[in-house]
């Protein structure tokens, strides 16, 4: 039986499109999911939007248009930026559906029985862009402790769910799991957190009418909606039907790994366990926060008013090209300063200089000294060689890094096997060996060109979950596109000779065009 994998990314509001802050967690899920395929695991990959609270509601109104249509047509905007990056997520979760809705529903009844969620009234700050409340402490001069923009009281009746009754079981759960949060830096400031005492928090709003309503009630003298945290955080579970005896809860929730961004971490790793805690359900295996993506040192966010269009990227950089940056140049887990130089230089040093060049340039020779008919090259790559050593080291450092989120180290030892190929052309001069006559330099020639090609094809294979497009092109144009296919798992077969026995070379074409960046 195939272990299983649940990567999650956070559900975006619908507010506004999507931009590189959200792409950046949407590929990073996407590479993960792919290479969990790729090793042979059973994926589930979700992710979707969130469409309900006070923001939605007030956006709404400002856009001339019922909340529920404002979602409909950003929805699709999601969905289209997705399919353009390549995103293969096997679901979309809107927290308007019914499926949602239900699950929410159950879960806060359940909590009210329990006591767990109990009616009281709440004073206190709260930011409407972030929909998060603070103490006075906090709100540093009134403002907003994420965002920075002013807060406002409120003051109403509201339902709370006990979240210090689970203070304790939580952080027996980080000791006991060190892993629980990644990276460390983060586990450390979530204990700090917690250590701090966690107090009561609030789940419900009388102030919104878009939103899912509280459980009727004789003690409560207003209409309550769902409070957006519960809503949303309910999403990871409500998308593998939990009520309904779906086999996905239990085939895939005990290996659920959720990825988000920093800012929202306190929500994921504090909020979202006591809750689950609260209902007596498994917590998710892992929590994993990544950085941000910064502008002048500033996050780039809608909020800020500095975002970037993903769609416009792509026309421009194209999609792989976007893909191989994010995750090369920034340290996953680290914030990560965006530039446009610093973007194209890395595209066309590593992708258009090194990568397709060198596709091209050992495609090229060997079309050019061994024709275009298929060659068994099982014997030819048996010889020991520099590109053959350097695959052997790089294997094993791959997925090690795969394993534990270190995209860019595991990009930096696909470009070793690269680099040695280079070096190895320029030191074996096959252009010279081709001049000769004797049949142990024509023999020498081959060996030489074919231990080439199946780094190649082995650097190919790991770049499939960064640079899809790319990679399966570069595979087909090195005759091994088998590499990709049949019923075996990609990365059983991506060892020295692993691949097919006989190649067909096809004329290469370029895979990355130098970009010229316009001032």
């Amino acid at each position: 039986m195939k272990k299983s994998y649940y990567i999650t990314t956070p559900i975006y509001y619908v507010t506004d499109a999507p931009h590189i802050g959200h792409l950046y967690t949407t590929v990073a899920a996407d590479i993960l999911s792919h290479y969990h395929r790729l090793i042979g695991e059973d994926v589930w990959f979700l992710t979707g939007t969130d469409e309900h609270g006070q923001k939605c509601e007030k956006r709404a109104k400002e856009t001339g248009e019922t909340p529920q249509a404002l979602a409909d047509r950003v929805v699709e905007r999601y969905k289209v930026a997705w399919h353009r990056y390549g995103i293969r997520y096997s679901d979309f979760i809107r927290t308007t559906e019914e499926r949602h809705k239900k699950v929410v529903t159950t879960y806060i009844q359940q909590l009210m029985k329990t006591g767990d969620v109990y009616l009281a009234e709440y004073e206190g700050l709260y930011c409407v862009p972030c929909e998060t409340y603070w103490t006075e402490t906090q709100a540093v001069e009134g403002k907003c402790a994420d965002c920075g923009r002013p807060v406002e009281r409120l003051k109403e009746e509201s339902y709370f769910f006990k979240m210090s009754a689970y203070e304790k079981p939580l952080l027996e759960h980080l000791e006991r799991h060190p892993n629980f949060i990644f990276p460390e830096s983060r586990r450390n400031e979530v204990l700090g957190f917690i250590r701090q005492g966690l107090k009561d928090i609030s789940i419900s709003r009388t102030t919104i009418q878009w939103g899912i309503p509280m459980p009727k009630d004789p003690k409560a003298t207003k209409d309550h909606k769902v409070y957006v945290w519960f809503d949303a955080l309910t999403n990871y579970l409500a998308a593998l039907g939990p009520l309904e005896s779906d086999a996905k809860y239990g085939k895939y929730w005990p290996n659920a790994i959720h990825l988000v961004g920093k800012d929202i971490l306190r929500f994921h790793a504090v909020y979202w366990p006591t809750f689950l805690m609260a209902l007596g359900l498994p917590l998710p295996k892992q929590i994993v926060a990544h950085g941000w993506l910064t502008d002048s040192n500033r996050k780039i966010s809608k909020s800020l008013g500095n975002a970037i269009d993903p769609l416009a990227l792509a026309d421009e950089v194209g999609v792989d090209g976007m893909r191989y940056f994010l995750f090369r140049e920034f340290v996953f887990g680290l914030d990560g300063e965006y530039t446009k130089e610093i973007m194209y230089q890395r595209i066309n040093s590593d992708l258009a200089n090194d990568y397709g060049n060198c596709i091209s340039r050992v495609c090229s020779m060997i079309l050019k000294y061994c024709g275009d008919q298929s060659v068994n090259i099982q014997e030819l790559i048996k010889p020991a060689s520099e590109p053959k050593q350097t695959v052997g080291e790089v294997i094993p450092v791959f997925h090690n890094e795969m394993q534990n989120y270190g995209f860019q180290r595991a990009l930096e030892a696909v470009w070793k096997i690269i680099s040695s190929v280079n070096r190895y052309i320029d030191s074996s001069a096959p252009w010279t060996l081709a001049k000769s006559g004797t049949p142990e330099d024509q023999l020498k020639l081959k060996q030489v060109l074919f231990q080439c090609h199946e780094a190649l094809r082995v650097a190919s294979i790991f770049l499939l979950p960064f640079i899809p497009t790319s990679a399966r092109k570069a595979l087909t144009t090195l005759g091994a596109f088998e590499s990709v296919t049949g019923e075996a798992p990609l990365l059983q077969n991506v060892g020295w000779g692993q691949g097919p026995a006989e190649v067909q070379i096809k004329k290469p074409e370029p895979l990355f065009p130098r970009l010229e960046l316009k001032k």
